[in-house]
């Protein structure tokens, strides 16, 4: 990897912030992040060469639902074209980095549900609780918005005590990327790279799970996260063979 310097509906984006909270400069170069980013991933998203990997006990099918989703914030640009169309809903921050991110994925048929783990934390849950027991996925960039990199916070555990629906987990690599001087590290897959996604293996949270268990559950998530990213970057290299071939989303 190379390292480098630094059609949306009202129905598509959930409980975004007004965006007249930003400056006149801010609003423009928001419009112009906009265009660019969803333009960007239609352009290089089709010419990826994705392989879907899955240890056992993992979800069935990409699209399954209702689930509660982990990964990390550095896999958000490829994610967003590999989910599209799936009404997922996500929790996005108030920053201003959250909100151009929020109005770019709603234009891949995300629902950005407003909330952070250090604002608005219970509103966002509650919202996406509700989605949950509506019959949707829902997920989470665990070490958004501001890191610790790769490291997992609560809040999809307690969800998946109070709402009965498992926790899933996934990681992307890809073999050949921009690698932004970020926080996260973020990764911007070059045309034409072979990119794996792995996917961990299903944890169920039991509604009576008491606050050590919570803690339990979190470290088997980061356990879970830890193994699928390592997986997931030693074998990139090998997707197309038959071991890990191809798959073709329709």
């Amino acid at each position: 990897m190379t390292e480098v310097g630094t059609h949306e509906t009202p129905a598509a984006v959930e409980a975004l912030s007004d965006p007249r909270r930003f400056t006149l400069r801010q609003r423009i170069l928001l419009r112009i992040i906009i265009f660019v980013g969803n333009g960007f991933i239609r352009l290089i998203g089709p010419t990826l060469r994705v392989c879907v990997s899955r240890e056992e006990g993992a979800q069935e099918s990409v699209g399954q639902r209702p689930l509660i989703i982990s990964f990390w914030h550095a896999c958000i640009i490829p994610a967003t074209y590999f989910f599209r169309d799936c009404g997922i809903r996500v929790m996005s921050s108030n920053s201003y980095d959250g909100e151009y991110m929020g109005r770019i994925i709603g234009k891949f048929g995300f629902v950005a549900v407003k909330g952070s783990s250090s604002r608005n934390a219970v509103r966002a849950l509650l919202g996406l609780r509700r989605a949950l027991q509506q019959g949707w996925a829902v997920a989470f960039t665990l070490d958004g918005p501001r890191g610790p990199r790769y490291q997992v916070k609560p809040g999809p555990v307690a969800l998946a005590r109070s709402s009965g629906v498992a926790l899933t987990m996934f990681h992307i690599a890809v073999e050949k990327a921009w690698v932004l001087h970020t926080w996260d590290r973020l990764i911007i897959p070059k045309p034409f790279s072979r990119v794996l996604m792995r996917f961990g293996k299903l944890i169920a949270v039991p509604a009576g799970a008491r606050e050590e268990e919570i803690e339990r559950y979190q470290r088997e998530l980061q356990g879970s996260l830890d193994r699928v990213r390592v997986f997931a970057e030693a074998n990139v290299s090998k997707v197309g063979a038959a071991e890990f071939p191809v798959y073709n989303r329709t």
